[in-house]
This record gives C-alpha cells, sequence and structure tokens, in this order.
C-alpha cells in the first residue's frame, strides 16, 4: 500500500448554514457556542467530523445535534481554510447550506 509522506494533518469541520424563509422575510439558524473560545457567542452550526464519517453524515449529526433541525437537504458551497481563523490551530472547514420551510423552525430575533 502506497503511504502518502510529508502531508499536514488538518481538523476538518462542517458548519451548515440553514435559511429559512417566513412572513417576508428571510431567517438563519443560529446557536449559541457553549465552549470556548468562542463561548456565549452566535454561530453556524457545525463542529468536527468524527471517525469516519463523512462529510454529509457529520453535518447532518451536528445539524441534528446543535438544533434539532433533521431531514434537510444540504448542500455543499464552500471550503474555509484560512490561516489563523481559528485560535486552536489549522482547521478546514466544509460549508453546506439547507433552505427549509420555516415553520419547522422557531426563530429568535437577535435584535
Amino acid at each position: 500500500m502506497y503511504k502518502l509522506k510529508n502531508q499536514a494533518h488538518y481538523p476538518i469541520s462542517v458548519d451548515s448554514t440553514v435559511f429559512g424563509y417566513t412572513e417576508g422575510e428571510l431567517k438563519v439558524a443560529l446557536i449559541e457556542r457553549k465552549n470556548d473560545p468562542f463561548a456565549g457567542m452566535w454561530a453556524i452550526p457545525g463542529g468536527f467530523m468524527e471517525g469516519n464519517e463523512t462529510i454529509e453524515e457529520a453535518a447532518v449529526r451536528e445539524l441534528k445535534e446543535e438544533t434539532g433541525i433533521e431531514d434537510v437537504y444540504l448542500e455543499q458551497f464552500h471550503v474555509f481554510n484560512k490561516p489563523g481563523r481559528d485560535p486552536r490551530g489549522p482547521t478546514v472547514t466544509i460549508a453546506l447550506f439547507a433552505l427549509i420551510n420555516s415553520d419547522r423552525c422557531r426563530f429568535k430575533r437577535l435584535r
């Protein structure tokens, strides 16, 4: 078996941007971070891949764990990997999005 040499290994995370449209407004699902380094801040639901998960499986798991939202179609739209963007170290994040029926969620106005 051929093994890669001298390759960097970075943690991979997934973020799921979930949009809902209701009452003439586009809304987005956010969570309040529980853990440092960003505890107490609002964020897009997401987290790190675990075990042998695919990106899609990790995104579905994290979205359900953090918001209760499930059974949605998620589409990949961007990869974020700028050095220094995460104070915990270099991380590659795959971003996905979904458009859902807003009646499935409870939205809280932040302003």
